[in-house]
């Protein structure tokens, strides 16, 4: 039987299983900073892991099994988090089980930082990482400040933690994978979209709605709800928010120039006149927005709020710019989902309208390549050439004909191909083309700095 975690104050140790996972690893660097003992096991080393190891945490390689270092086992200090990417029968979880150790998932521990501080969740199908980073961001050059657990690499902090002992504020990226966002108590949370995703998890568009609408009612009564005006919620007193449309914070006249974004905003008191955006994408300007509402009704200042939109520089992977000159521009993107490519496609005509762009597109899951065959197809045909990689499986089993020579297939004109990572690399050095981007949330990004080097 698993003992019922009462307080963070009840352990002084933490060990990782799975700790270079990017929500496990913030969960270790947040540990760590409180002085605790830190360990843990992942199955390959990575730049994230390596960073882990010089700030102090031990991480290894191998399973253990039941050989986990005595100091985590010795007594009842420890606490012992698990992400569910990790095998069933990884020998570590397996005598972990068995021994009845303070064994949690992620999401478990971070639904009980939540309900010992403020809590800021954000959620949504896309746009979660960004946009809490961008609230992390506007916290921190606030005087409320924040800790904050990040799906991503914060540019301005090159970290997925920041870290304030003062704050009484958490802003938490809230998972709708595996439902995690339910183990959340959020004072206050932005969703951002509940386009279907995860129907691998969920089954159906339906109840994936039915499970952010679960996640809105856990929001304190007290606090904020503030949500995309599309978003399918049932919340009678949220705060909406959108671009040219109907809702409490609404954009407009958005601009883009010199690789940054413009826009106005009408608020339900005034009006905010050309506010510069530090990074470019008309989705960007819609998760700007909806941290103006969060920071506005957190009962900050105007200006403290353009500062900070201003100096926000992004997230790794997130409209990255790899080469950025008159005659060549490379963006890196980690959209895997129609949406998110059609918000990247469109930011990116509107950035350079008469260029020519070749995208080179990793699909992520058979499931999901599957469930959105025709919306892929749809807009990558919108991009004047197309290299597709094979499908990128994670956590899946192939399904018999979902395949990315099939999806390209669809695409609707002749600048097409299916070619190898390493085979991409080649093409792209023999061909011109101005605009350049690498999109997907696999291993897409092992191809990078290979490709910035011939581009170059």
């Amino acid at each position: 039987m698993k003992p019922v975690l009462k307080h963070i104050t009840s352990f002084n140790k933490a060990y990782f299983i799975g700790i270079g996972g990017i929500g496990m690893s913030a969960l270790a660097r947040y540990f760590n900073n409180l002085g605790w003992k830190v360990s843990g096991y992942d199955k390959t080393e990575t730049v994230l892991t390596e960073e882990l190891v010089k700030e102090g945490i031990d991480v290894h390689y191998e399973d253990l099994g039941n050989s986990i270092p005595e100091e985590f086992q010795k007594d009842d200090k420890t606490l012992f988090v698990f992400t569910p990417a990790i095998p069933k029968n990884l020998g570590e979880l397996l005598f972990l089980k068995k021994n009845n150790k303070a064994l949690y998932k992620r999401a478990e521990v971070l639904g009980m930082i939540t309900r010992n501080s403020i809590g800021l969740g954000v959620a949504g199908t896309h746009g979660k990482t960004t946009t809490s980073t961008m609230l992390a961001h506007i916290l921190d050059v606030s005087e409320l400040k924040c800790n904050a657990f990040l799906g991503g690499i914060a540019t301005n902090f090159n970290s997925n933690f920041v870290e304030s002992k003062e704050s009484e504020y958490t802003v938490i990226e809230a998972d709708e994978f595996d439902r995690s966002f339910l183990q959340l108590t959020p004072f206050a949370s932005i969703i951002t979209s509940t386009d279907a995703d995860h129907l691998d998890i969920y089954g159906d568009a339906k109840e994936m709605i039915e499970g952010f609408q679960q996640y809105a009612d856990l929001t304190n009564k007290n606090g904020l709800l503030i949500r995309h005006i599309n978003t399918e919620i049932i919340a009678p007193n949220a705060t909406t928010y959108g671009i040219d449309c109907t809702a409490d914070y609404v954009g407009t006249n958005l601009v883009a120039k010199s690789g940054k974004f413009y826009f106005d905003l009408n608020t339900p008191t005034k009006t905010w006149k050309k506010i510069e955006l530090g990074i470019p994408g008309i989705h960007n300007t819609e998760n700007a927005i909806a941290c103006i509402a969060m920071s506005t009704e957190l009962g900050l200042d105007e200006q403290i709020i353009r500062y900070a939109l201003k100096t926000f520089l992004g997230v790794k992977r997130r409209f990255e710019f790899h080469i950025r000159t008159k005659k060549l521009i490379y963006i890196d993107d980690y959209a895997h989902h129609p949406t998110e490519i059609n918000a990247l496609i469109s930011s990116v005509r509107l950035m350079y309208p008469k260029k020519k762009i070749t995208g080179i597109f990793q699909p992520h899951l058979f499931s999901r390549t599957r469930d959105f065959f025709s919306e892929f197809s749809q807009q990558l045909s919108r991009i004047d050439e197309v290299i597709l990689l094979p499908i990128y499986p994670a956590r899946e089993e192939p399904i018999q004909g979902i395949t990315s020579e099939k999806l390209i297939a669809e695409i609707a004109h002749n600048n097409k191909q299916v070619l190898s990572p390493k085979k991409a690399i080649e093409y792209c050095s023999t061909k011109k083309s101005d605009i350049y981007l690498t999109i997907g949330a696999g291993n897409i990004d092992r191809i990078i700095e290979p490709l910035k080097t011939v581009l170059k």
